[in-house]
């Protein structure tokens, strides 16, 4: 059997610890669903009329992660870095054309996430009708929990919550999604193969706001778990 050589060495699979059990998670692509609350929306000045309109969609790299309880640098480029605080949604089954009554099927397990945002590079990209990358696809910018096992729950409601160095930012409840978690996995799966490992951020409520070189942050989804995240000095 041939071995396979490389030009330098590969990186390592990205992670995630997995409550109750040595064995990680392996993080095969992020997903991230935009303005999947009405008052965050209206805070982003776009609000939605799910009527008339779908749900959107971001990827970020896999190399993004980083897991809760780090200190991760502020990022290059940007003076107004944001957080956003939300559930995260693990995939265990492959599934492709997912009926929503069928989407339980396919949940494995939720996170705590920290969606990280250049928010003065995303805005620009917004308004100029360019991709989200810069803004959103940041190095250290994807940060999660260990994942709580869940197979076959979808959840209805659960309180989130994120403070600043104490003080209290975000507060809601997934009762508050624009689209929820059975409508999210039947429609992303109409545009893409879901496989085990895939995670999806699904959305922040309002009160995101910038954070500075040694703010602390915590959060924490009701019947999930808590996160926490330092900044650190720019690079």
């Amino acid at each position: 059997m041939t071995q396979t050589t490389y030009l330098f060495a590969p990186p390592a699979v990205p992670s995630l610890a997995v409550r109750g059990q040595a064995a990680r998670l392996p993080v095969n692509r992020i997903f991230c669903v935009g303005r999947n609350y009405h008052a965050h929306a209206l805070e982003m000045g776009k609000p939605v009329d799910k009527a008339a309109e779908r749900p959107f969609y971001f990827t970020k790299s896999p190399s993004t992660l980083v897991v809760s309880g780090a200190t991760v640098p502020y990022p290059p480029e940007t003076r107004n870095y944001h957080y956003e605080m939300e559930l995260v949604l693990v995939i265990g089954q492959a599934g492709f054309r997912v009926p929503a009554d069928q989407a339980h099927r396919l949940v494995y397990g939720y996170a705590c996430g920290l969606d990280m945002t250049r928010r003065d590079l995303q805005l620009v990209a917004r308004d100029k009708g360019r991709p989200w990358d810069l803004g959103k696809d940041i190095e250290h910018g994807s940060v999660v929990s260990e994942v709580v096992p869940m197979q076959g729950t979808v959840l209805t409601e659960a309180e989130l919550a994120l403070e600043v160095n104490g003080a209290g930012k975000q507060k809601s409840d997934i009762r508050m999604l624009i689209w929820d978690l059975r409508e999210i996995i039947a429609d992303l799966s109409l545009f893409y193969h879901l496989q085990p490992g895939d995670i999806i951020f699904t959305g922040t409520p309002e009160g995101v706001g910038a954070v500075q070189p040694g703010d602390r942050i915590t959060g924490h989804v009701a019947g999930v778990g808590e996160i926490a995240l330092q900044i650190g000095p720019a690079e």
